[in-house]
């Protein structure tokens, strides 16, 4: 008899967000990431793709290497031919079957498994991938890939209970409930090279709702996401769940998108990319047994609006974490700003002046604020903004570009001629923000330009003392961004206190880290039992008076 006959209504564990650790001189926890990326940085593994629990090497290998120190090869990823794609969705079928028919709580308690991992012998292990292959400073590997993956993680289970509970009205003729079956058909995932949070979450939010999964990793984030499909296993997850494969993603995309058994698409890129799979799927409906769901995060050029009201210091820092963190390589990172000209020698002072001390270099040096940008195509695009800035727009400070070693641009601070400037519209995705400086009479005028100027709407902030400014920035705003701050950055959501998406542009805003996003991978079935069904086909009214 299966346990299941035996077992009460199980709960997952209450969540809570996942202490983050400092890594201060002299702290256990630095000494043994230091030790990890030692040992890591000293071999070069090879990385196969993963399909049905197997490891399928092709022969055709690209290099995984460190973006601050290019020449330095970490290891050698697959590609994938057509015949693989097709591998992974036979094997994400197979796998649908057993996968599915499991109770949400074994499930559950896969992805579990998979946080107290990450969270104990498995983190410096992601960390330091992380660190290594996409050129994060230990604190910004360890707010992605351990704390945020494993609040993904456990708050999911929480939030799929939840949802789970959620059931319609019954009386004692009848019992009335909602069964939460998966989709039919396999999900897309299409993850990015910045975030090894949202590499992990965007295949296993459908897969802990019962779904099974065809995995493209970013090209530049292979390395993290071989040491994620490793710690699935250690996990307990079974063969052919989630399946990984990496190589040409416009082949890999066509045959998934055109397979009649597409279920729906879970993505963070590009709004062209995007745009163009949505247009694929909308011209393919005919072929597919079910209309797929189709989540999308995409771009963004974040602002940050200031009053002549706001706090110089916040101000002034909020700029350079929010902008400068991680290199910009954000989609959520500080891009444009609006200074009232009352304000705005003393907040580019003391911007400036932060700029001057930041320390960029070899993320394994803990006294680097920032590492290099992704890789030369990254590293060329920044750089064509940052020409164009030195004859349109006023370079205040930075501007530095140097790729001997590493893809390294340095933060920079540009002010824009106009609101309607270059960069103040389109998106940049490296460590350039734009200033413009407006009158301190034109504040309402500059909510409507802010509101107009770019066609995302994923974060935003507000710094204001006066309440009534803040009021009118909610109020005027209210579409502008998905995530919006008062008095603080518009980077740095947390999975259970700010679900994160945005609109417009930017995305479907089905909210990361949330039961609006869970709600996308499930097909609800209603199930009426009746304990008392009529025996005659006659109602009360055809009755003689």
């Amino acid at each position: 008899m299966p346990f299941a006959a035996f077992a009460g209504r199980r709960r997952v564990p209450p969540p809570i967000n996942e202490p983050t650790c400092a890594y201060a001189p002299g702290a256990p926890e630095r000494a043994a990431l230091k030790a990890r990326l030692d040992a890591m940085a000293g071999e070069t593994i090879d990385m196969p793709l993963i399909i049905g629990g197997a490891d399928v090497r092709t022969g055709t290998t690209a290099p995984s290497v460190m973006p601050h120190d290019h020449a330095h090869v970490l290891g050698r990823y697959h590609t994938a031919a057509e015949a693989h794609v097709r591998q992974a969705i036979d094997a994400a079928g197979r796998a649908h079957a057993e996968w599915s028919a499991w109770s949400f709580e074994d499930r559950a308690a896969v992805i579990l498994k998979a946080a107290e991992l990450l969270a104990t012998t498995w983190r410096d292990t992601i960390n330091g991938a992380t660190m290594l292959g996409q050129s994060k400073t230990a604190y910004q590997a360890e707010i992605d890939a351990a704390c945020e993956l494993i609040d993904f993680w456990r708050f999911n289970a929480r939030y799929a209970q939840e949802l789970l509970d959620e059931q319609p009205l019954s009386d004692h003729t009848m019992w009335n409930q909602l069964e939460y079956r998966p989709l039919e058909g396999f999900v897309y995932a299409v993850t990015p090279f910045n975030f090894t949070s949202i590499a992990g979450n965007l295949p296993t939010a459908p897969a802990l709702m019962g779904n099974t999964v065809v995995w493209k990793p970013a090209a530049s984030a292979m390395y993290s996401a071989y040491y994620l499909m490793r710690l699935y296993e250690a996990a307990g997850m079974p063969p052919g769940v989630i399946n990984m494969i990496a190589g040409d993603p416009v082949m890999i995309s066509n045959v998934l998108l055109s397979h009649r058994d597409l279920a729906g698409v879970h993505f963070t890129g590009s709004t062209a990319v995007f745009n163009a799979m949505w247009k694929t799927i909308g011209a393919s409906m005919a072929g597919y047994r079910s209309y797929p769901r189709i989540v999308g995060e995409t771009g963004g050029k974040d602002f940050i609006l200031a009053h002549p009201s706001a706090e110089v210091d916040a101000l002034a820092v909020a700029i350079v974490r929010g902008g400068f963190e991680f290199q910009g390589q954000k989609c959520s990172a500080a891009s444009r700003v609006y200074l009232p000209s009352s304000l705005w020698p003393r907040v580019r002072d003391r911007v400036v002046g932060m700029m001057d001390d930041i320390r960029m270099g070899d993320v394994r040096d803990f006294r680097n604020f920032m590492g290099a940008v992704i890789d030369r195509r990254a590293f060329d695009k920044i750089g064509g903004y940052l020409e164009h800035a030195r004859t349109h727009a006023k370079v205040v400070a930075g501007g530095t570009i140097d790729d001997s070693q590493g893809y390294f641009i340095g933060p920079t601070l540009l002010e824009a001629p106009r609101a309607d400037y270059r960069s103040m519209c389109e998106e940049i995705f490296g460590p350039v923000v734009t200033a413009f400086v407006y009158d301190d009479a034109r504040w309402e005028e500059m909510l409507a330009v802010v509101d107009a100027t770019s066609p995302y709407a994923l974060t935003g902030a507000v710094f204001a003392r006066d309440r009534r400014a803040i009021v009118q920035g909610l109020s005027a705003l209210r579409y502008a961004a998905g995530n919006f701050y008062v008095n603080d950055k518009p980077t740095g959501a947390v999975v259970g206190q700010q679900p994160f998406g945005g609109a417009r542009a930017s995305g479907t805003n089905d909210k990361a880290g949330s039961k609006l996003n869970l709600v996308r991978w499930i097909s609800p079935r209603t199930v009426k039992e009746n304990f008392n069904p009529p025996r005659d086909y006659r109602y009360p009214f055809m009755n003689e008076a």
